[in-house]
């Protein structure tokens, strides 16, 4: 049997492949800055605290979508899971003026805790940018109606997801010393 190529595919796939190239660029380029520009006047807690919520709030979320999809809820799966992207998307939007506006700020942990911490920040990065194009394309198969993929997909999308969601807020916790 040939296989055929949604339309609304044509145009989808490729905008997803290019958010998921550009997203981490765009945040690795921030990284390395070599002025900040504190538009806000912010203090250096307030955007990983901000962060730390919102991840804390998408955590939270995805559990609460992955209970009403094996409720058979599909309804409330979708509108949990779509509000658990909008926390995403603003986190993504708050992290990139975050990382304009402040400098980094280093760990000062010594000893095991140091090796725990930079483990966890390691993999929350690594799954971090990997995330980006498991969430865009299982909203995508999900929304248009592709449930089979969908589902395929999800079932590898949600736990490294939930994963990103609670290692930032770890990372966080971690760091909160020393702001």
């Amino acid at each position: 049997m040939k296989s055929t190529i949604n339309s609304s595919d044509r145009i989808a796939v490729p905008v997803i492949i290019g958010l998921s190239i550009a997203v981490p660029v765009i945040v690795l380029v921030l990284m390395l800055l070599p002025e900040r520009y504190n538009m806000f006047g912010a203090d250096t807690i307030t955007f990983p605290l901000f962060h730390a919520i919102l991840n804390f709030s998408t955590a939270v979320l995805l559990i609460i979508g992955y209970f009403f999809m094996s409720i058979r809820n599909y309804v409330y799966h979708r509108n949990t899971m779509i509000a658990a992207f909008g926390l995403s998307v603003v986190f993504l939007v708050s992290y990139v003026l975050s990382k304009i506006s402040n400098e980094p700020v280093p760990y000062g942990g010594e000893g095991l805790m140091r090796y725990v911490y930079f483990f966890i920040l390691i993999t929350h990065i690594i799954l971090s940018a990997i995330i980006v194009p498991l969430v865009l394309f299982t909203m995508y198969r999900g929304l248009s109606g592709q449930y089979n993929k969908h589902s395929k997909i999800a079932r590898w999308t949600f736990p490294i997801w939930l994963y990103v969601a609670i290692t930032g807020v770890m990372v966080f916790l971690f760091m909160m010393p020393y702001y």
